[in-house]
């Protein structure tokens, strides 16, 4: 059976965060896990700088594990950085795999993010890596001091030690995943975008217009800031992010860790407002944001600041760029508004409710497959090596976001995937929210279901 997603791999999935810090062999150690070269894996530190998610499958069990950058011991204030990313990884990992090189033993690094990960609830695995015979063992049991437990040896380029590893990840894993968040309360909204858009303008508008701020907790400037406000009648927690001027791989220092924060606010809420400067060129950079939510799997509205700035060329312009660049996320909730003035704020509810009602739905499993069935016969699958594969029977496996997987005889083409994932929308809506479309391959000789 071969597997094809569109998507980043569903949030139902019990989580293994692999941490530790730079160059002790965490991303070699994630492909062990996942069986294929998935992670990039070289011979300096700090190769992987932000945190990536791949689905894995070990004894018949899915999950998930993130390779995430390595604690730098240079950056500005070691322990609250090394602090920072251990307790992140606390608050959304399920079990947490530290990982030591043995042949180094424990650093200041190690002992540091051992000290955070001890007060963890969650289940803490220490890895002895780089343990490639017997005479690497001695090294191993050093790291006993680390007050983790038992340190389990492997060498995570050849392989030693993994299937027990992967066996007693299992064996730690609970039933089900953990809640990210308690259910119930204001729904949560990520507030992002680039430097200088007008997020924390629009974030003052919203508190000062209503005066309804009920708890707001300030950190620093790169700091998330959390206000609950009243909009359209109903409380919202929004989370004010500082902007993302860079990618996360070229970012340093305090400006690494606040777009790790970013990216946290990002994966804690259920809907983003990707704030863009209206009189501005769309730039990358607001691409990337837009990239990151859609990746996170969040509901999404997209809020065009400082339209009221606008001249009649910059309209024209604006549009053509929206046709442009904007394609691919034509289902994205729009609205133009102005934060200074206060033109069009009020008109967000409506757009966060209609991108969360989307992100929610679920469509009953006998309308999709009729829905389907129509649909394939009047333009099925292309042949793919002078076969055309059939389409057997589609379901919907999740929401938040909404989730489908289709059962086919054959691999589907990238192109009839967009195909599909267009008339689900034009069928059933789903705007203001991505959707995952996944297809599990299996070969049988049994009569096709959507065969006429």
């Amino acid at each position: 059976m071969s597997e094809q997603s569109t998507g980043a791999p569903s949030r139902a999935l019990p989580v293994v965060a692999v941490v530790g810090r730079p160059n002790v062999g965490k991303s070699t150690l994630v492909n062990r896990f996942l069986g294929r070269r998935a992670a990039v894996v070289q011979d300096v530190p700090g190769v992987t700088r932000d945190r990536i998610a791949y689905e894995a499958l070990w004894n018949g069990k899915s999950f998930t594990v993130v390779d995430t950058g390595g604690w730098e011991p240079k950056a500005t204030g070691m322990a609250a950085s090394i602090a920072r990313q251990a307790e992140y990884a606390m608050k959304t990992a399920d079990v947490i795999v530290l990982v030591v090189d043995s042949s180094v033993g424990a650093t200041e690094t190690d002992l540091a993010a051992a000290r955070v990960l001890r007060r963890s609830d969650r289940p803490v695995i220490l890895v002895a890596n780089k343990v490639d015979d017997e005479r690497g063992e001695s090294n191993a049991a050093e790291l006993w001091k680390l007050g983790l437990g038992e340190p389990y040896s492997v060498s995570a380029l050849h392989g030693r030690g993994a299937g027990d590893l992967l066996d007693l990840v299992l064996d730690a894993m609970p039933e089900a995943p953990r809640e990210a968040e308690p259910v119930g309360g204001p729904r949560r909204v990520a507030l992002v975008g680039r430097p200088n858009v007008g997020k924390s303008s629009l974030l003052n508008r919203l508190a000062k217009d209503e005066r309804s701020v009920v708890d707001s907790v300030a950190g620093t400037t790169v700091d998330p800031v959390d206000s609950i406000v009243t909009l359209g009648g109903e409380e919202w927690r929004f989370v004010d992010t500082a902007g993302l001027r860079r990618k996360v791989s070229t970012a340093s220092g305090t400006e690494y860790y606040a777009s790790l924060r970013t990216e946290a606010a990002i994966e804690a809420a259920e809907v983003a407002v990707v704030l863009l400067a209206a009189d501005e060129v769309i730039s990358e950079q607001d691409q990337r944001v837009i990239t990151q939510v859609i990746e996170a799997g969040r509901a999404l509205v997209l809020a065009y600041n400082k339209w009221d700035a606008l001249d009649e060329d910059r309209h024209h312009q604006l549009e053509r760029e929206i046709d442009r660049d904007m394609s691919r996320i034509a289902w994205a909730s729009r609205v133009n508004i102005s934060a200074k003035t206060g033109r069009g704020v009020d008109r967000l509810a409506q757009h966060l409710r209609a991108a969360l009602a989307s992100w929610e739905t679920r469509v009953p499993t006998a309308e999709l497959n009729t829905f389907i069935r129509t649909l394939v016969q009047g333009t099925p699958p292309p042949a793919r090596g002078g076969k055309a594969p059939k389409i057997k029977y589609v379901t919907q496996a999740d929401v938040r976001p909404p989730r489908f997987v289709v059962f086919s005889t054959g691999f589907l083409e990238a192109g009839y995937r967009r195909f599909l994932e267009r008339k689900l929308r034009e069928q059933f809506g789903f705007a203001g929210t991505p959707i995952d479309i996944s297809v599990k391959v299996r070969e049988t000789k049994a009569k096709d279901r959507f065969t006429s």
